[in-house]
C-alpha cells in the first residue's frame, strides 16, 4: 500500500470516529423524550424541542462551515467542531431546566454541524468518483453505528444512569475524538491541512452562485423533503414503539437499533448493491420501496416483531436512498465541493427540523400512525422524482 493510500485510510478512520460521536449525540435524545417530558412535567411533543433545536442549529450553521472548511482546511475545522462538542456536551449535562437544555442542545447542534458534512466534502476532494459511493458508504457505517449506539444508550441512560450522566459520557467521547484529530493534524504538513486561501466573503457570494444552478436546486430540494419525511418521523419512532407496543424506553431504543442495522446491511455491501440493482436508479427505486414498506408496517402493525421489521426496512431503504443523494451532492459543484456539501446538509437538517416540529403536533393527539402513513406516501412520490433526477446525471 502506498503512503498516500495509508494516509487516506488513516484520515478516514479519524473522521469515522468523529462522525460516530456526532451521530450518537444527535440521536441520543430520541428515546429520552418520554422521560424528559415526565421529569420537566411537559408533554412529549414539548420535550421534542431538544431534538428540533439541535436540528435547526445544525442546518443553519452549514452555511458557515462550508466556507470555513474551504478557506482554512476541512480537517482543522472538523477538529475545532469536535472540541466544541466536547465542551457543550459537558455544559448540557448541567442544564437546570428544559429551556436551558434546549439552548445547550442548540449549541451542540451548531458545533456538530462542522463534522459529518465536512468529512463528506473531504472524501469528495480526495476520492475518485468511481470509488466515492463505496467510500461514503464506509463513512456511513461509522455514523450509522453512532446512531445505533446513541438510540440504545439514550434509552438506557434515561432509565438507569440519568440523562445528565449520558451527556457527560458523550463529552468524554468527543474529547477523545478531538485528541486523535489533534494528533493527526500535528503529523500533517501545513500544505496538507490548508485549503484554498482566497477571500472568505467570496465563498458566501459563491453560495448564491451555486443556488442559481438548476441541478443544485433540485438536489437540495429533494434533500430537504427527504429530511422532513424520514428524519422528521424517525425522532418519534421510539415514542411510537413505547405507545403502540407498550415497550419500555430502553427496549424501544434498543428496537430502534434495527434501523441502524438496516443501514449497515446496505453500507457494508454498497458496491455490490450498486451492481445487483443496476446502478444508482436501482438504488433509488429499491430504497424508496423499503422506506414505504417500513413506515406503513410501523404505523399499523400490532406485533412487536413487526415493529422490529419496520425499523429494519426503513433504515435499509433510507440509507440506500440517502447515500445516492450524498453522492450526487459531492458531484453537483466539484469546484466548490465544501460549500456544496454543507448546503446539502443544511437543507437536510432544515427539513428534519421542520418535520420534527410538524410531527410533534400529532404525537400528543395520538395521530402518529396517520402521520407515518402520510410520510410513506410522500416518500413514494419523492422516490419517483429522484429516480428521474439521477437518470439525468
Amino acid at each position: 500500500m502506498t503512503s498516500t493510500a495509508q494516509a487516506e485510510r488513516s484520515s478516514l478512520r479519524v473522521m469515522g470516529l468523529a462522525g460516530f460521536a456526532s451521530m450518537l449525540s444527535m440521536r441520543m435524545c430520541d428515546p429520552m423524550l418520554v422521560v424528559l417530558g415526565q421529569e420537566f412535567q411537559v408533554s412529549t411533543g414539548e420535550a421534542s424541542r431538544v431534538v428540533s433545536a439541535f436540528a435547526v442549529a445544525y442546518g443553519v450553521l452549514q452555511l458557515i462551515y462550508g466556507p470555513l472548511g474551504d478557506r482554512f482546511g476541512k480537517l482543522r475545522v472538523i477538529f475545532l467542531a469536535v472540541l466544541a462538542c466536547a465542551v457543550f456536551s459537558a455544559l448540557t449535562s448541567m442544564a437546570p431546566n428544559l429551556s436551558m437544555l434546549v439552548v445547550m442542545r442548540a449549541f451542540m447542534g451548531a458545533a456538530a454541524a462542522g463534522i459529518i458534512p465536512l468529512c463528506m466534502a473531504w472524501i469528495g476532494d480526495h476520492v475518485a468518483y468511481d470509488r466515492r459511493q463505496e467510500t461514503l458508504a464506509k463513512m456511513m457505517s461509522a455514523t450509522v453505528s453512532g446512531m445505533m449506539v446513541g438510540l440504545w444508550f439514550g434509552g438506557f441512560a434515561a432509565e438507569h444512569l440519568g440523562w445528565r450522566m449520558a451527556f457527560a459520557v458523550v463529552s468524554l467521547l468527543f474529547a477523545s475524538a478531538a485528541f486523535v484529530l489533534w494528533r493527526k493534524l500535528r503529523s500533517m504538513s501545513a500544505q496538507a491541512v490548508a485549503s484554498d486561501a482566497s477571500g472568505f466573503i467570496a465563498y458566501f457570494s459563491n453560495t448564491f452562485k451555486l443556488l442559481r444552478n438548476r441541478r443544485v436546486r433540485q438536489v437540495l430540494s429533494v434533500t430537504a423533503i427527504e429530511g422532513a419525511l424520514v428524519f422528521g418521523v424517525m425522532a418519534f419512532i421510539p415514542t411510537h414503539l413505547h405507545q403502540q407496543f407498550d415497550m419500555s424506553v430502553v427496549f424501544a431504543g434498543s428496537v430502534m437499533i434495527f434501523y441502524g442495522v438496516g443501514g449497515l446491511l446496505y453500507s457494508r455491501l454498497a458496491r455490490r448493491w450498486l451492481g445487483w440493482l443496476g446502478g444508482e436508479r436501482g438504488l433509488v427505486r429499491t430504497g424508496a420501496a423499503f422506506i414505504v414498506l417500513g413506515l406503513l408496517t410501523l404505523a399499523w402493525a400490532h406485533q412487536p416483531v413487526l415493529g422490529v421489521l419496520g425499523c429494519l426496512f426503513t433504515g435499509f431503504g433510507f440509507y440506500m436512498l440517502h447515500n445516492t443523494l450524498q453522492t450526487q451532492a459531492t458531484q453537483m459543484a466539484p469546484s466548490s465541493r465544501g460549500t456544496a456539501v454543507t448546503l446539502f446538509a443544511c437543507l437536510l437538517f432544515f427539513g428534519q427540523s421542520s418535520g420534527v416540529l410538524l410531527v410533534a403536533e400529532s404525537v400528543d393527539r395520538g395521530w402518529l400512525p396517520y402521520t407515518f402513513s402520510l410520510a410513506a406516501l410522500g416518500v413514494a412520490v419523492l422516490g419517483a422524482f429522484v429516480y428521474r433526477l439521477v437518470g439525468k446525471h
